[in-house]
């Protein structure tokens, strides 16, 4: 950061132009990828700041001629039914962890139906997203018929052709949380797809998982999703254990979300236990600071005697700011 609202580089570019939107001030990004042999914007990123544009009322975008420099001025988050063709150069990950954060603030709840990738190895996938952030939300008092990501089709890089719907509904403010225990795992549920190859090549992925997996806890259950399409290899299941072994209450994928909706919560204290911080949710925390002026209380939490060791955890603590939708009608 240079200045007040001034930015350098393309770093954390979804970051700030969330949290321009979402705290209503105008930001100015410069020098993106001005030393690259192709400058400027690349073309996912032109696509989520259309996606941004079509969630919202009077935003004022300039970019110039190179497109090294942006001036991004939010209007009001709007919401309703959206439809967004995503660029396949990033998965609908990508796009969908913006909406995440921005649906529970619009005027009218949302309904995004969004076409592109579902599945690659750079951003989160549809699936994890959908079983992580959704009961995430819930916590946060986001909940209700409304709230859903539904995967429509399975679409692979480099054709893409994927259709994930997602609707949300809206909220006047945010309830704070205590997340802190982690609990124990009782059961694992999974999805293992298979695209243009043998349906049976998603049993044999199955067997597999569940030959690491059975080794821990009997309550294992993972279907099998097979479609016409590009083939992707899926991801390991020795991955999941990763994930556990850092712990937290949050994994390290909805870090940044939880964050945002403590910041943005009632002007209360809310605490939430985390793994290891990824370097993205760093960054996530420097750029809450510059636009909220909220800062957390990072404790490093050392393990009871009679529970394993695992990762090390801190526990993230703040005061809400408060936050209030003013894009919600009143009824």
């Amino acid at each position: 950061i240079l200045s007040q609202g001034t930015f350098e580089g393309c770093n954390c570019f979804r970051q700030r132009l969330v949290l321009s939107t979402l705290s209503g001030k105008r930001v100015k990004i410069r020098n993106i990828r001005s030393k690259d042999d192709n400058p400027g914007l690349r073309d996912f990123e032109a696509s989520f700041i259309r996606l941004l544009d079509k969630v919202t009322n009077g935003t004022r975008i300039e970019i110039n001629q190179t497109g090294t420099v942006l001036f991004y001025q939010p209007g009001l988050l709007y919401g309703g039914s959206v439809e967004h063709e995503c660029n396949v150069q990033r998965s609908i990950g990508y796009y969908l962890e913006a909406l995440l954060m921005l649906a529970p603030f619009m005027k009218t709840p949302l309904r995004a139906v969004l076409k592109g990738v579902t599945n690659d190895p750079t951003d989160p996938s549809v699936d994890l997203l959908k079983v992580t952030a959704i009961p995430l939300m819930k916590k946060f008092g986001i909940d209700g018929d409304g709230l859903e990501i539904k995967v429509l089709k399975r679409g692979m890089a480099p054709a893409g052709g994927g259709e994930v719907l997602f609707t949300c509904p809206v909220r006047r403010s945010m309830k704070p949380v205590h997340l802190t225990e982690p609990g124990k795992i009782k059961r694992i549920r999974g999805t293992a797809f298979s695209v243009r190859v043998s349906p049976q090549m998603a049993n044999r992925i199955v067997d597999s998982a569940r030959s690491i997996l059975n080794k821990f806890i009997p309550d294992i259950y993972i279907y099998t999703d097979h479609m016409k399409g590009p083939c992707f290899d899926p991801t390991d299941s020795n991955l999941y254990f990763s994930s556990l072994f850092q712990g937290g209450c949050v994994d390290s994928t909805n870090q940044s979300l939880s964050l945002l909706y403590m910041t943005l919560g009632q002007q209360d204290v809310s605490k939430t236990l985390l793994g290891p911080l990824s370097p993205y949710t760093v960054e996530f925390l420097r750029h809450i600071r510059d636009f909220f002026q909220i800062m957390f209380k990072i404790e490093q939490q050392k393990p009871g005697e009679d529970e394993q060791k695992g990762g090390e955890k801190v526990l993230m603590t703040c005061v809400g700011a408060g936050y209030s939708n003013i894009n919600k009608t009143i009824k």
